[in-house]
């Protein structure tokens, strides 16, 4: 049975091959106009970063931290991070890594929300999507890093790519369970009070979700960034090209040091992006 079955194996990946090949045949130049946008404004945004002082941006995220979450400790361990990232030599590489996760996480919310509330408003349309978001969570990032790489090339884009379709789904669900999760008698008052449709969904559901939405987004940074180092592999700069380089060389100072930069810039982020939490009253 076995070897009948080894025999008569289905050509699953000779399909794909045919496919990426007719790819490349008929629709080059629409994936080299994809890499040379996704080039342009990844490197744009890196090169406006590093024009700004360290010092200067460093302050200026601080601030950010402490008009955010109001919270002056979170503004010093911010300060004292990104101080000790640049004094490890990776400033710039941070600033890179920075430019790559938010155009990610950029792209992952602009697609994954309104996707999110159109699935929670039709649900023959989250059942269709349900079955891809699990391949996209589950699937191994190198199956689909492979046609990105073939297609787009060397780069920031194979890897940007591949960090959106592996994001993505968390800002999808998240939206989609906070939508859902809105009570009905809270949008039956809105429609009493004569709510369209959209009011009802800009003044009721979305407010209500929001919690949930902000979790997705925070998910999906934190997505984004676990995704560097993979993104290293096919040519994307950051934090993940000191790691990888380590790994091949077995220089164990290097892969620290780039490993602690890692952990203080999520930290960072998860803890700046994340929604404040209301204080209790007395």
């Amino acid at each position: 049975m076995e070897d009948w079955l080894t025999g008569h194996k289905l050509p699953l990946g000779w399909a794909v091959k045919q496919f990426i090949a007719w790819l490349q045949a008929h629709a080059s130049w629409f994936f080299d106009l994809i890499t040379d946008g996704i080039g342009f404004t990844v490197d744009g945004l890196t090169a406006i970063l590093l024009h700004v002082p360290a010092a200067l941006l460093i302050l200026a995220v601080a601030a950010l931290a402490y008009w955010l979450q109001r919270s002056w400790k979170l503004a010093l361990f911010v300060i004292i991070a990104f101080l000790l990232i640049t004094n490890l030599g990776y400033w710039t590489a941070t600033v890179q890594t920075i430019s790559l996760v938010g155009f990610s996480t950029i792209t992952s919310v602009a697609i994954g929300v309104p996707l999110g509330i159109a699935t929670a408003h039709r649900p023959w349309l989250y059942a269709a999507l349900r079955p891809v978001l699990d391949l996209m969570q589950t699937l191994p990032t190198f199956v689909y890093l492979i046609p990105t790489l073939v297609l787009f090339g060397l780069g920031a884009a194979p890897g940007l790519i591949s960090t959106v379709i592996f994001a993505i789904a968390a800002p999808i669900r998240l939206t989609h369970l906070g939508i859902t999760s809105v009570p009905l008698p809270l949008k039956e008052a809105g429609e009493a009070f004569g709510a369209t449709k959209r009011q009802l969904l800009w003044k009721v559901e979305i407010p209500y979700a929001l919690p949930t939405i902000m979790a997705g987004v925070t998910q999906c940074i934190m997505l984004s960034l676990s995704m560097v180092v993979i993104a290293a592999l096919v040519g994307a700069e950051g934090l993940g090209t000191p790691v990888v380089r380590a790994l091949g060389q077995v220089n164990i100072p290097m892969g620290f040091e780039a490993g602690i930069s890692i952990v203080l810039l999520a930290i960072v982020l998860d803890r700046v992006c994340r929604r404040p939490e209301r204080k209790a009253s007395a």
